[in-house]
C-alpha cells in the first residue's frame, strides 16, 4: 500500500492557516528559483572575466534553450496542476497514474528535442544574426546545453510531483546539489582548463546529471504516495487529453513567449554587443528580483489546485488575495530600494567590468526594479488561473505580452520617439505592467471558477487517501 500524503501538509493546504501555507510553499520555491538561476548567473559571472563576446553569445542563444525548456515545462506544469487537483479530491490512485503519464511524455519530448536542436544549431545561430566569434561561441554553447534537456526534465518532473503534494523543500535541496557542482566546475573548466564558453556549457550539463539520477531513483522507489512505475503501464485516453488540454496551452504560451524574447534579443543585437550584454545582465538580475512573485505564484498554483479539486472555491479565492498582498508589498519595497543607481550599479559591476556595459545595464535594472511590483499581480493571478486549469487564458496573455504589447511599445519608442536602446528597457516594463492589468481584470470576471477538466473517480475507494 502506498504511503499516505502527510495529513498535516494536506490539511494545512485545505483547511489550515493560509498565510502559513503560502509561506511554507513559497519560500522554498523562491530559494529553488534562485538556485536554478545560479546556473546562468555562474556562467555569466565567469564568462564576464573572459570577455564581453562570450556573454553576448549566451544572451543571444539562451532564448532558444528557453523555448524548448518552456514547451516541455508545459507538460510538467499540467502534471502538477492535475496531480494536485486529484490529491485535493482525495483520488490518490488517479494522481499516481497521472504522474506516470506526465513522466513518459516529458522524457520522450526531451530526447527528441535534444537530438533535433543539436543538428540545426548552426542554422539557428546564423538566423539570429551572429557573426564572427559570437557565431562560433553561440554554436558551441547551444549544442552542449541542449544535451542536458532529458536530465533537466527529469528534475522538473520530480519538482512537479513533490510540489503538487505540498513539498517544495526536497526539490530545493535537489537543485542545491546541481548548483554546488556547477559552482565548482565553472571556474575549473573556464579559468583552470581554459575551455571558454564550451567549458561553461559542459559544467552546466555535468552538474544536472547527478540531480537527475537522484530524482529518478526517488520517484521510482517503492512505498511512496506518487511512484513512477511503468510496469503494466497503458496510456489512458482521458488522462492524455487532460494533459494536452492543460499542458498544451502552457507549452505553446511559454514557447511563444520565449520566441518573442528571441526576437527581442535579435532587436537588441542590432544596437551592438555592448547593448546585448547589458540586456542579458539586466534580465538575469531582474529574474532574481522577481523571484518572490514567481515563488508565491507557484505556491498559489498548488494551494488553488488542491482546494479547487476539493470544490472549495471560497478558500481558493481567499488564498489568492492573501498571496497577492504579500507579493505586491514585498516587491514594491524591494523595487524602490534596487531602483536607486548607487545600489543598482555595484550589482551590475559584479557581473561585468566593461565600463561601456555598466551604465546601460544599470539603466535597464533601475527601470525594471521600480516597476517590478506589477510582477506580483502577473505571477499570482497566473498561478490562480493555472491552478484552476485555465491555462488557455494564461497562454493568450503570455503570448500577447510579448507579441503585442512589447513589440508595439518597442516600435513606438524606437520609431516614433527615437529613444534608441532605451526603447528596449521601456518595452519590457510597459508590456509586463499591461499584461498584469489584463490578468487582474480577468480575475474579476470570475471565469476561473469554471472547471476545465473532469476529476476521474477511482473504481474503488482509495485507502491511501487521508
Amino acid at each position: 500500500m502506498s504511503k499516505p500524503l502527510s495529513a498535516d501538509r494536506r490539511n494545512m493546504i485545505l483547511s489550515g492557516n493560509l498565510i502559513q501555507a503560502i509561506l511554507m510553499l513559497a519560500i522554498p520555491v523562491m530559494i529553488n528559483s534562485f538556485i536554478q538561476s545560479m546556473y546562468n548567473l555562474t556562467d555569466t559571472f565567469w564568462l564576464g572575466r573572459i570577455g564581453t563576446e562570450s556573454q553576448a553569445a549566451i544572451t543571444l542563444v539562451s532564448p532558444i534553450q528557453n523555448i524548448l525548456i518552456n514547451f516541455g515545462t508545459g507538460l510538467t506544469t499540467a502534471g502538477a496542476i492535475l496531480i494536485s487537483q486529484y490529491l485535493g479530491a482525495k483520488e490518490d490512485r488517479q494522481a499516481n497514474s497521472m504522474a506516470n503519464h506526465v513522466c513518459l511524455c516529458s522524457l520522450l519530448f526531451s530526447l527528441v528535442c535534444a537530438a533535433v536542436c543539436w543538428c540545426i544549431t548552426p542554422g539557428i545561430v546564423g538566423w539570429l544574426g551572429a557573426e564572427g566569434n559570437i557565431f562560433l561561441y553561440g554554436i558551441s554553447y547551444l549544442r552542449i546545453v541542449v544535451l542536458d534537456l532529458p536530465f533537466l526534465f527529469m528534475i522538473n518532473i520530480y519538482t512537479a510531483v513533490k510540489q503538487s503534494q505540498g513539498d517544495t523543500v526536497r526539490p530545493m535541496l535537489l537543485n542545491v546539489l546541481g548548483v554546488s557542482i556547477n559552482l565548482i566546475l565553472d571556474p575549473l573548466f573556464l579559468m583552470k582548463f581554459g575551455w571558454g564558453i564550451s567549458g561553461a556549457a559542459l559544467a552546466t550539463l555535468l552538474a544536472k546529471i547527478p540531480s537527475a539520477v537522484l530524482a529518478l531513483y526517488v520517484l521510482t522507489r517503492k512505498g511512496q504516495l506518487i511512484q513512477i512505475n511503468f510496469k503494466g503501464f497503458r496510456f489512458e485516453k482521458t488522462k492524455m487529453l487532460s494533459i494536452l488540454k492543460i499542458g498544451l496551452p502552457t507549452a505553446i504560451g511559454g514557447s511563444t513567449m520565449q520566441f518573442g524574447f528571441l526576437l527581442m534579443t535579435k532587436n537588441v543585437n542590432a544596437y551592438g554587443t555592448t547593448a546585448t550584454t547589458a540586456y542579458g545582465i539586466g534580465n538575469k538580475i531582474n529574474s532574481i528580483i522577481t523571484m518572490p512573485a514567481n515563488g508565491i505564484g507557484s505556491a498559489i498554483s498548488t494551494i488553488v489546485g488542491q482546494n479547487f479539486g476539493a470544490g472549495n472555491i471560497k478558500r481558493t479565492d481567499k488564498s489568492y488575495h492573501i498571496a497577492l498582498r504579500i507579493g505586491a508589498v514585498f516587491l514594491f519595497v524591494c523595487g524602490m530600494i534596487l531602483s536607486r543607481r548607487f545600489i543598482a550599479e555595484p550589482i551590475v559591476r559584479f557581473f561585468t567590468s566593461d565600463d561601456a556595459v555598466v551604465p546601460l545595464a544599470t539603466d535597464f535594472l533601475s527601470i525594471m526594479a521600480i516597476c517590478c511590483w506589477t510582477n506580483a499581480f502577473y505571477n499570482v493571478t497566473q498561478g490562480l488561473f493555472q491552478g484552476c486549469g485555465h491555462t488557455m487564458i494564461t497562454m493568450i496573455v503570455d503570448a500577447s505580452r510579448i507579441w503585442v504589447f512589447r513589440f508595439l511599445t518597442l516600435w513606438v519608442c524606437a520609431t516614433l520617439l527615437h529613444m534608441g536602446v532605451e526603447s528596449i528597457w521601456y518595452a519590457v516594463v510597459v508590456s509586463n505592467a499591461t499584461s498584469a492589468l489584463i490578468l487582474y481584470i480577468l480575475y474579476w470576471t470570475g471565469i476561473w471558477k469554471h472547471r476545465t477538466v473532469k476529476i476521474e473517480k477511482s473504481a474503488e475507494p482509495d485507502p491511501s487517501a487521508t
